[in-house]
């Protein structure tokens, strides 16, 4: 992409604004505490410290506005004690200008590293860092700036209290991003009705998985509908897969199907009414057509083998919904779901019991933590590292070049810098465009009203106190909305401080214009790009899933000695890998570099393999065997093989050279050849089958890489009897990368595999289904935010 055309596109993103749905009580009880701040200040300190006291409080909102799973009160505490501590020590050495100028690149520096923590931390400190450029010019003493310190403490523990008194939606955040999983199924469940094979997003099972960590402390207070309802989602998902696909026995139509399709629309239905009573805290509410579908002895006598199977299994999931998800309610609402559960409940075998839940360090115990990820940073080549280095000389620069200027509040150049600067190009440079228009209109608007009006100081309280409530309304709509909110806010309240009216909009707008500048020069200078290190994530990818797909195989050898434990942790790995070569893919898409040596058209082809190789990984899982089960040998050479060829295939792809499988090939034929000559006993032809899709998958791969013609897909067998069924293994679909998103495998049904006899789908739903979560997940859209969610506490 050439430089022209990134920067049309990113000016276009960052000028955005989209229709989202709004919260005005949260909305309200934001701006309630700061105008509650604000008044308390001016009555006991004046309207000086009352602006100080005023940022503590706004800032302490926007903070609780974050999409993060750890309590809205922590957050508002943790954003005012940060910003006072920062206020006080710049106070203190901003009468020296070298000594400022060092503590400012220091705490610039140590704020872009939090990037590492997450989204969340890196913003709030970049937002301390920025609006205490402006709080230091208020004090006149140490004294004074000590009392300031205190007040934005305050302003943070008054936003904290009214979230405690007057909460909104408690746990509705945890309650949605479970309810969206549950709905996600729902809906799942009715399109397998017309479409067997039909994909299945992901995202929402990921959500709630993040959703479900928890500190002791909240573990404790956790309501019962949102314990264990999660894992019990994860598990419907194959199910309601095997039970629709045609292949394990089903035909396509006939008095079979119509009994598959009844018992979908009514899982659906379940699923939908678990949803509701979930977000809601009601009780389950189920339709009496669904149960009678779902306990009706017709289903055994139509339905044989992994069908039957499957129906048993779905039934008893369902059960296990409807008793978890059941809230608050009368006796009498509580007995008839009880008795639903019942009447639905099949006499189903290997239900996992429920797991502990998923722990959350506590705020100190997540400093360490914090630390270990910046400290990891700190090498030759991280982006991290590069956007903290980025952002402490734009700090730096930026201030010497407004204090320079003779246009006073020379602190909005880096303010504006230090605020829109992100580890990528293309935030970077859309939230530099953003700002600077809607600090344009921000600006104006309140210049205008201040020339026409001349407020004092209650007016002007009043003023800056309703753009408050308008950015807190309107924040997730755009970037550039919450910045003409913001830009009006700060005029209004450095007003009300004594500030000085007649500075003109445009020595406003130079100023936030020199800001977006330095951001974007720096950024030009001294990139970050993630398009040269595309192969360096799909090498980790494919590391990861030769991994995933070893530990899957080498079940197989010694059921009886190995535990699982080993190939959920690989399960984890792949989904970490795959999403972060997802998000680099969709940042890189939007860069002016060139390809490197990885063109689009080979991303895609090896994106497409390595998702077939965890698809074909994910089946043998869902088919792991028991401890009694009769062991394959023959697995524990190619699960060896699949490691060690995966690893150096790794390398080579970093090292842009095509990996070559020769060994993995050699194992499989081996195993061929003894099944063959009748020394692999009685081995089912499920594993090797399985193998021989890996073996597929990272070929194809290779031939991506390379760029060589694809072969031409051969014609499909005729079916084989029912003894051995075809079951289309339930894919892996992939996140869209933007622009040129990736065709989700789950629409080409593909691999034959013959289950073995009598054994049971595992109980995990696949790679798709399970993620690690960071220290916090990304914030919610906001003025300061990068990408959507939701918000409640």
């Amino acid at each position: 992409m050439s430089w022209l055309r990134a920067l049309k596109e990113t000016a276009r993103s960052g000028l955005k604004i989209e229709r989202q749905r709004l919260e005005p009580l949260i909305a309200i009880r934001g701006a309630a505490g700061l105008a509650l701040v604000i008044g308390i200040s001016l009555v006991l300190f004046g309207p000086v410290v009352a602006a100080s006291s005023a940022f503590g409080a706004f800032q302490a909102a926007i903070a609780t506005f974050q999409r993060s799973w750890r309590p809205r009160p922590v957050l508002a505490l943790v954003s005012g004690a940060s910003l006072a501590v920062s206020t006080f020590l710049g106070y203190l050495t901003g009468s020296r200008l070298l000594l400022f100028l060092a503590l400012l690149v220091l705490w610039t520096f140590v704020a872009g590293l939090a990037w590492a923590a997450g989204p969340t931390g890196g913003l709030i400190a970049a937002s301390n860092v920025a609006i205490m450029l402006v709080t230091i010019t208020l004090p006149t003493s140490v004294a004074d700036s000590a009392v300031h310190a205190v007040m934005i403490l305050v302003g943070g523990v008054v936003q904290a209290t009214l979230i405690v008194l007057f909460p909104v939606r408690r746990w509705g955040a945890q309650r949605d991003a479970l309810a969206d999983a549950l709905a996600a199924e729902a809906d799942y469940a009715r399109r397998l009705r017309h479409d067997p094979v039909a994909p299945f997003d992901p995202v929402p099972l990921m959500t709630a998985r993040n959703a479900a960590a928890v500190t002791p402390r909240q573990a404790r207070r956790r309501p019962p509908e949102l314990q264990g309802s999660r894992g019990i989602a994860e598990r419907i998902r194959p199910v309601l897969a095997s039970l629709a696909d045609p292949s394990l026995g089903v035909p396509s139509e006939g008095p079979e199907r119509d009994r598959v399709r009844e018992l979908l629309a009514a899982a659906g239905s379940v699923l939908d009414s678990a949803a509701r009573a979930i977000r809601h805290g009601d009780p389950v509410e189920l339709s009496p057509a669904a149960v009678a579908a779902l306990r009706t002895p017709d289903t055994g006598t139509l339905l044989t083998g992994p069908p039957r199977r499957a129906a048993d299994r779905l039934g008893a999931l369902l059960s296990d919904v409807i008793e978890t998800a059941d809230g608050e309610g009368t006796k009498e609402e509580k007995a008839e779901a009880d008795r639903a559960a019942e009447s639905i409940k099949a006499t189903a075998d290997g239900t996992p019991s429920a797991a502990p839940h998923r722990r959350r360090p506590t705020l100190l115990r997540l400093v360490p933590v914090v630390v270990k990820a910046m400290r990891a940073e700190l090498r030759p080549g991280s982006p991290i590292l590069r956007h903290a280095v980025r952002v402490s000389a734009v700090a730096a620069v930026g201030y010497l070049i407004g204090t320079a200027l003779p246009f006073g509040h020379g602190y909005w150049a880096p303010m504006a810098a230090v605020m829109v600067m992100r580890p990528e190009f293309s935030q970077t440079y859309g939230r530099s465009v953003a700002r600077f228009g809607g600090t344009i209109v921000g600006v104006s608007l309140a210049t205008g009203i201040v020339q026409a009006t001349r407020p004092g100081t209650g007016l002007a309280a009043t003023l800056a106190v309703l753009c408050a409530l308008l950015m807190y309304l309107l924040m997730r709509t755009g970037y550039v909305v919450g910045q003409a909110c913001i830009s009006a806010y700060v005029v209004f309240l450095l007003g009300m401080a004594g500030g000085d009216w007649s500075q003109t909009v445009l020595e406003r707008v130079v100023l936030t214009l020199a800001g977006g500048l330095l951001a974007m020069i720096s950024y030009a200078l001294y990139p970050a790009w993630e398009t040269p290190r595309l192969r360096g994530r799909l090498g980790d990818w494919l590391k990861a899933d030769g991994r995933y797909a070893a530990s899957v195989v080498d079940q197989y050898a010694e059921p009886a000695e190995r535990g699982h434990d080993d190939v959920r942790s690989a399960l984890l790995d792949t989904r970490e890998a795959r999403v972060a070569w997802q998000e680099a893919l969709a940042v890189a898409q939007h860069e002016p570099v060139r390809n490197r040596g990885l063109s689009r058209a080979a991303a895609d082809d090896t994106q497409h393999a390595l998702a077939e190789l965890g698809r074909a990984a994910m089946l043998l899982e869902a088919h792991l065997p028991g401890g009694g089960a009769t062991p394959v040998p023959d697995a524990a050479r190619l699960a060896g093989a699949l490691r060690r060829a995966t690893e150096q295939g790794a390398k080579e792809v970093r090292e842009r050279r095509v990996p070559d499988w020769s060994e993995v090939r050699e194992a499989l034929a081996e195993w061929d050849a003894r099944q063959a000559g009748g020394e692999g006993g009685t081995d089912d032809p499920f594993v090797r089958e399985g193998a021989h899709l890996l073996l597929d998958a990272l070929e194809e791969f290779s031939r991506g890489l390379d760029g060589s013609t694809k072969p031409k897909s051969k014609p499909a067998p005729e079916s084989k009897p029912k003894s051995k069924p075809k079951p289309t293994p339930e894919p892996e679909p992939e996140p869209e990368p933007t622009p040129t998103p990736e065709p989700t495998p789950e629409s080409e049904p593909g691999a034959k595999l013959t289950p073995e006899p009598g054994a049971k789908p595992g109980p995990g739903p696949g790679p798709e289904s399970e993620s690690k979560p960071g220290p916090d997940p990304g914030p919610a859209p906001g003025p300061d935010s990068d990408r959507p969610g939701g918000r409640a506490e």
